[in-house]
């Protein structure tokens, strides 16, 4: 894999949280497969509502254009593994994904620690 990637929080939801769990099992996984893990190259460009308080059909439009590419940071040709805690209904991460292969990431995958149902 060329790198891992996070998806970012907002910064109101890191505060309310303390912490990104996402990002703690990035830096696990970079740890342990010995890839670089680059919280940085999404950006969020707005906050959202949690996903969980919404109906599943507007779960797209929640997370649609709510990240960017960073334009500090480059995936040109680069296999991403994305890494978010919870897959749900997959908008965020297939978001986050169109971003990444827009911005000429060869791949991207996706890894996450629990699939709620």
């Amino acid at each position: 894999m060329g790198g891992s990637v996070c998806g970012r929080l907002s910064p109101k939801r890191l505060r309310w949280r303390a912490f990104n769990q996402s990002l703690l099992l990035a830096r696990e996984i970079s740890r342990a497969y010995r890839v670089p893990a680059d919280p940085f190259v999404l950006r969020r460009d707005r906050p959202t509502p949690p996903q969980t308080q919404l109906p599943e059909d507007e779960r797209r439009r929640n997370v649609r254009s709510a990240f960017s590419l960073n334009p500090d940071r480059s995936v040109d040709d680069k296999s991403i593994l994305l890494v978010d805690d919870v897959y749900t209904s997959g908008a965020t991460v297939n978001e986050c994904s169109r971003v990444l292969k827009r911005g000429g990431a060869s791949g991207v995958f996706v890894v996450t620690l629990a699939r709620a149902v």
